[in-house]
């Protein structure tokens, strides 16, 4: 089947009532999770994983992305209500949107960020569909060798690029390297560090993991601080909409930031919240009223919500392909595709095209609900932002718990969450990566196999490791994704400080 045809049948099969309704209450669970200051969508996916078991994986994955992209936008709301950004991807937003706010433009802003949102999200799904197809042919000519080298890609990408010391992002991908030995050896069938627990069999839960990672330790953060009361949002004194003059206002703005997220989005471990402020800095640089910024500007506005949701759909390429997750999110989308049995990689593009082309069409379909949700709902949702921390704190244990529990009906699975939630806790104080740590328990079991497979071909001799171009051009990767981090810091660093001088 050619790929008009599947993209076909991908929207066809998204459009069905069950579908619709998974990415429509996604999509509000997404923003409503995103305008909750200190939560973060990779927290709202993680917690909401066990609910996709049941699911067919095509509707799981489409609520795993109505998730991720409504919570990416929802972080606006609370950025431009009460100037504090409900998700770090929206952390420029809060510079012009804030102050739109003030001015009595509350609504005005919010509808900028909801559209220019839409926009962004939209349009990176453009990539999506172009690039993700020619990757994974890419990654049919794959064997142990460059499995093993991929997923060392893959750990200095994560690990160096998402945290702010390069030491402790890959003591985060060692340590999850370290967990991912323990169970059955996967080549001799030899017990490893199962301590007497029959349920370590098959090693830990990347569920658990992801839940105790994202979820439970937020829990522990928010419970060692003061009981947090959210100031109360602005009341809307304008209306929901956009003139004509808005729109050619913004439009340079959006497509810029489109670029720039896509971009960002497809290099591994560069993230949305770098990818708002380069969009914001971008639109104030291109812009013919500089004037405005730093007093409400909308360009500003739209330059960096379009960005940070253009980020979404880029960074599933090399997720769904390489099985190289863009950020934390996708990183907890990918154990998403394990646990329903799918291995990231180019049999999603040949035998299981039919659940990807809908998965991709329901992405596409999430952007709309999007728009639509944040245009009518922005009442609502500020509203959700001001809950208590004496609220959510609770709420979000008992899912953490229930959700454990109902992966296997098992008790063990909610200590290994909580356990799980410390580490996570932990490496929030001493500046380690949780996504790192995801990371290391997803590939280490792929690069271990490629490792020991190649060495057992080639009869112990480590040349093969270096026998092909892809495994030189891997090496070369790697050594860039070590060196990346250094770049990449300064980078943000400089986009923040022009950002705030301006």
């Amino acid at each position: 089947m050619d790929t008009l045809s599947l993209m076909g049948m991908g929207f066809v099969h998204a459009l069905s009532p069950v579908n619709i309704f998974a990415m429509f209450a996604s999509t509000a669970i997404g923003v409503s999770i995103g305008c909750l200051p200190g939560l973060s969508a990779a927290m709202g996916v993680a917690l909401l994983l066990p609910v996709t078991f049941g699911m067919d994986p095509a509707t799981g994955l489409i609520v795993l992305g109505g998730i991720y992209c409504g919570a990416i936008f929802g972080g606006s709301i609370s950025a431009i209500l009460i100037h504090t950004p409900g998700t770090p991807a929206s952390a420029a937003t809060a510079i012009e949107g804030y102050q739109m706010t003030l001015r009595g433009q509350a609504a005005k802003a919010l509808t900028i960020a909801c559209f220019a949102s839409f926009c962004g999200g939209l349009l990176s799904c453009i990539s999506l569909y172009f690039f993700s197809p020619l990757l994974a042919q890419l990654a049919m000519k794959f064997k142990s060798p460059e499995y093993f080298w991929l997923s060392l890609f893959g750990l200095t990408i994560i690990a160096g690029v998402s945290s702010k010391s390069l030491l402790k992002g890959l003591m985060s991908g060692i340590l999850g390297l370290l967990l991912s030995t323990i169970g059955m050896d996967p080549m001799e069938g030899v017990p490893r560090f199962m301590f007497g627990q029959a349920a370590l069999y098959n090693g830990i839960d990347t569920t658990c993991a992801l839940i105790g990672l994202f979820s439970m330790s937020q829990i522990l953060v928010l419970a060692e601080k003061k009981i947090v009361q959210r100031p109360r949002a602005a009341k809307f004194k304008d209306k929901f909409d956009l003139s004509l003059s808005d729109l050619r206002r913004i439009s340079p703005s959006i497509v810029r930031s489109w670029i720039i997220g896509n971009i960002i989005g497809i290099l591994p471990g560069a993230g949305a919240s770098i990818a708002c402020f380069m969009g914001y800095n971008e639109a104030r640089r291109f812009s013919k009223h500089k004037e405005e910024f730093g007093k409400g500007s909308i360009e500003g506005v739209a330059g960096s919500e379009a960005a940070n949701n253009a980020v979404t759909g880029g960074s599933l390429i090399p997720t769904l392909t390489l099985g190289i997750p863009g950020e934390s999110v996708t990183a907890v989308l990918m154990g998403g595709l394990i646990i329903h049995g799918l291995q990231p990689g180019p049999e999603l593009f040949t035998k299981y095209a039919d659940m990807t082309y809908t998965f991709f069409a329901g992405f596409v379909i999430v952007q709309f609900l999007m728009l639509i949700i944040g245009i009518l709902g922005c009442r609502a949702f500020a509203s959700i932002a001001r809950l208590s921390d004496a609220i959510l704190i609770p709420s979000i244990f008992l899912l953490c718990v229930v959700g454990s529990y109902a992966i296997h009906n098992n008790f063990t699975e909610v200590v290994i969450m909580m356990i799980f939630g410390v580490i996570g806790f932990l490496a929030h104080k001493f500046d380690l990566n949780p996504a790192a740590i995801v990371l290391g328990l997803i590939l280490g079991p792929i690069g271990e196999k490629g490792l020991r497979r190649a060495l057992m071909l080639s009869d112990g001799d480590p040349s093969i490791l270096f026998s092909t171009p892809i495994c030189w051009v891997l090496i070369i990767l790697c050594v860039l994704g070590v060196l990346s981090p250094i770049m990449m810091n300064r980078m943000e660093k400089k986009l923040v400080a022009q950002a705030e001088k301006n």
